[in-house]
């Protein structure tokens, strides 16, 4: 078993899965991006999650890319990874998987395609914390994946459950369900998490979050917006932040397409398949993506 850290905090970035123009996972390029995220000072890892695709991966494909990112790690970051399930046996069956291969935590959705009710959740939950003995991230979000859970429920989750400990929370506006959250479990809640590309993070940090999990193209960007703000420096920290937001705010309208492209201009990855439809960008948006990227290349880590 891990030696579980003292708390898990800061820019965990969700990974964004690489594949070949066959539409095959590219582990290579998997490798390169754990690297990446290392390299520009990411404080954690997480995948495969939402932003990760992980609903059109196999079930082999889900176990191997933990597999691959918890080696390519080393330990150097925790990793935490997604075992979201259609059911609470696949949900265990990601979880004990995960456990073995070294990982620091997981984080779960309740289940995606037959939405539950609330004791229902509560088994699913209390099944992976009795399969598992690493703590479990609770993600709460909103259609068409998410089941939205109240601050009330997920504070009965934190106090009942032994490994639910944190929070990735994502409804909507984030920043007054984080203060809910924060109000209802008080200190048996270890941390929360916001999300959004780290659209609203300063707002969450200042209410108490311990952090974001934003997708992974500019880790070093977003590093150095939570690094400002924990030392004090929020003036710093929205100079930085108000160059990426344009960037945050046209990754919202592309989502997948955007990240990868990105992603592939800073060299991380080889192709920009992805397996769920996303929106392409068009010769005007690369355009604009060009003129915005030059605005926040002098705040790279990694080059």
């Amino acid at each position: 078993m891990v030696k579980m850290r003292s708390e898990l905090k800061g820019v965990f970035p969700v990974l964004q899965t690489p594949f070949d123009d066959r539409g095959e996972v590219d582990e290579e390029s998997l490798r390169r991006e754990v690297e990446f995220c290392v390299e520009a000072g990411a404080h954690g890892i997480v995948t495969p999650a939402l932003a990760s695709e992980f609903y059109v991966l196999t079930e082999g494909e889900r176990n191997r890319i933990a597999d691959v990112v918890l080696d390519e790690a080393e330990g150097r970051r925790p990793v935490v990874i997604g075992v979201s399930g259609v059911s609470t046996w696949q949900a265990v069956m990601f979880g004990t998987h995960a456990e073995d291969a070294g990982a620091e935590a997981v984080i779960a959705l309740p289940p995606y395609t037959v939405k539950l009710g609330e004791e229902e959740i509560y088994g699913y939950y209390k099944a992976l914390s009795d399969a598992v003995g690493i703590p479990i991230f609770v993600q709460n979000t909103g259609p068409p994946f998410g089941t939205p859970l109240s601050p009330g429920f997920v504070a009965r989750l934190v106090r009942g459950i032994e490994d639910v400990k944190y929070v990735k929370e994502e409804n909507m506006p984030e920043g007054h369900f984080i203060s809910a959250l924060l109000q209802h479990c008080g200190s048996e809640l270890k941390g929360v998490f916001g999300g959004a590309h780290g659209r609203w993070i300063l707002d969450e940090l200042r209410r108490g979050a311990c952090g974001n999990m934003p997708a992974a193209e500019f880790t070093d960007v977003h590093v150095q917006v939570y690094e400002r703000f924990a030392k004090g420096d929020e003036r710093g920290a929205r100079e930085v932040f108000n160059k990426l937001l344009p960037l945050i705010n046209i990754s919202g309208a592309y989502g997948l397409s955007f990240h990868k492209e990105v992603l592939r201009r800073r060299g991380v990855f080889k192709h920009l398949y992805t397996r769920v439809p996303s929106p392409t960008l068009d010769r005007y948006d690369q355009v604009e993506l060009e003129a915005l990227l030059k605005e926040v290349e002098p705040l790279y880590k990694v080059r």
